[in-house]
């Protein structure tokens, strides 16, 4: 192996173990995110920062309807009790929800990642600290025995567990401490009636906070699974970037060697075409004799084989060349009128002899009166004559080859090649249409060829918009059909003198 072979080879090892590296990185992102999404507490955990985000933010957003509501209870309470409890009650509610604010307006601004821990236990206590305040209103029920007042101040102690159960919902202790000093609220107050009525209220005043702890409790886990969707699908959008920049380099490399490609073909095409003309020229000097016999017959031998191996090598370089214009977009089309029917005789008669040597019949169905395509002459002819040879090449002594032209049942033309050699493999199809692919009989029978025949046929229709196909079966031979469109078919004009005489 050369060093540039190796030096590719190692290239390209290298770009395969960075292209796996760069996919099972990926893949252990991704897996990591669905495997959060699995456990809530592992979605607790790896969300903390953001549950505790957004607690400040109701917090905040909240503290002005909390105040309010505590101070239409305040004034409720003046019913019963004096204003100066309902007054200091209310103060006391409202300067915690007032110091939640700034808390929450503090950890907004300046907390990290890292202190999360700290933080979390300060919500908690923060969300208790404002519960136990509210539970206050209790006192004023035990100073002042009035049989509605306690009604309305369990009716209110409800009201409020809704509310703050739901906005303690980012952290779920938060929702426990909130709901805690209100349940021994309920108690407390049924305890201070000790009436089955009160008990029956207290009773359905616990089942509503329950059933609040439990919505809460739900909405927390909503909250965790929407984060790790969120974060899952940040995730495939960042490894879909990644992959969309990979590709894009990948795009940029493949047209750099493109390009590399088509400059090395430019340069050797003239550096390889002109010693072959002075190769092919000599050495057909040299098998005519045109100055003289050789001495030595076997020269003549040598002098035909050096011509044969020249154009076989000048043969090779035609076709590399083809091939990279079709595949860079480059190879133009001379479009004319041709007709494919008496190209397809042509080209038969000039494939007779090679048939002939290997003792295989020629047999050409071409149907009279088919009208000219819009086609590149030497394009078609390529194609046709580059299929008959396939068979020639393939089918074995005593075999037959078919050529047939027509319609298509949609109005265009045809050309199909059939032989009776021995197939090609249905696994193989797709190899013998690839660019310097060979199929196992080729490489078995060490037939000559470089392998572009077919892909320069498939380029060659594919540019005029026709379709290709091959039907093989082992054993029983092989047929390639090429179609062009019925919009390559050209109408047969009307004779000049019936038009005058319509006229």
């Amino acid at each position: 192996m050369t060093k540039l072979t190796a030096d590719i080879v190692e290239r390209r090892k290298a770009h395969d173990d960075r292209r796996a590296l760069d996919r099972r990185e990926t893949k252990s992102t991704i897996q990591s995110a669905r495997e959060k999404l699995t456990s809530v507490s592992g979605l607790d955990r790896a969300f903390e920062f953001e549950t505790l985000r957004l607690f400040a933010q109701s917090k905040i957003s909240a503290c002005f309807t909390l105040g309010l509501y505590s101070a239409l209870i305040a004034l409720g309470l003046t019913l019963w009790a004096p204003a100066i409890y309902s007054v200091l009650w209310c103060s006391i509610c409202s300067s915690t929800f007032v110091l939640g604010a700034l808390m929450s307006k503090r950890f907004l601004a300046k907390a990290t990642e890292e202190a999360t821990s700290a933080w979390r236990t300060r919500f908690i206590l923060l969300e208790l600290f404002q519960s136990i305040a509210w539970s206050s209103i209790v006192f004023v029920s035990l100073i002042i025995n009035v049989d509605f007042l306690s009604t309305f101040i369990m009716v209110s102690v409800i009201i409020y567990a809704s509310a703050s159960s739901f906005l303690a919902t980012p952290i779920r202790t938060a929702i426990h401490a909130s709901l805690l000093p209100l349940v021994v609220t309920i108690g407390i107050l049924t305890f201070n009636k000790n009436e089955l009525e009160s008990s029956i209220f207290a009773c359905l005043a616990v089942g509503a906070i329950f059933f609040s702890l439990m919505l809460a409790r739900n909405a927390h886990d909503q909250i965790l699974l929407t984060m790790g969707f969120r974060a899952e699908k940040e995730t495939l959008f960042g490894a879909l970037e990644e992959a969309n920049a990979k590709h894009d380099e990948a795009r940029r490399r493949a047209e750099e060697a493109n390009l590399a490609k088509s400059k090395f073909l430019a340069t050797m095409s003239h550096e390889l075409r002109t010693p072959l003309n002075a190769i092919l020229g000599f050495s057909e000097v040299m098998k005519s004799e045109l100055f003289g016999p050789h001495s030595v017959a076997q020269y003549q031998e040598y002098s035909v084989d050096i011509h044969a191996s020249g154009q076989h090598l000048l043969d090779i370089i035609n076709e590399i060349l083809d091939l990279s214009r079709i595949e860079a977009g480059r190879y133009e089309l001379n479009e004319e009128p041709v007709d494919l029917a008496s190209m397809a005789d042509d080209c038969v008669h000039l494939l007779d002899l090679r048939a002939r040597n290997k003792n295989i019949s020629l047999k050409t169905l071409l149907e009279k009166g088919l009208p000219r395509l819009w086609a590149d002459e030497r394009a078609v002819r390529q194609i046709i004559i580059n299929l008959l040879a396939n068979s020639i090449k393939f089918t074995p002594q005593g075999g037959e080859v078919s050529i047939k032209a027509g319609w298509t049942a949609n109005g265009g033309q045809y050309i199909a090649i059939k032989d009776t050699g021995p197939g090609i493999p249905e696994e193989e199809l797709h190899t013998v249409l690839e660019s310097f692919g060979r199929g196992s009989l080729a490489i078995k029978t060490a037939e000559q060829g470089s392998g572009l025949g077919l892909p320069i046929v498939k380029g060659l229709v594919d540019i005029h918009g026709g379709q290709f196909h091959i039907n093989s079966k082992l054993l029983e031979g092989t047929e390639v059909i090429v179609i062009f469109p019925a919009e390559r078919v050209m109408d047969t004009l009307p004779q000049v003198g019936s038009s005058n005489a319509a006229a």
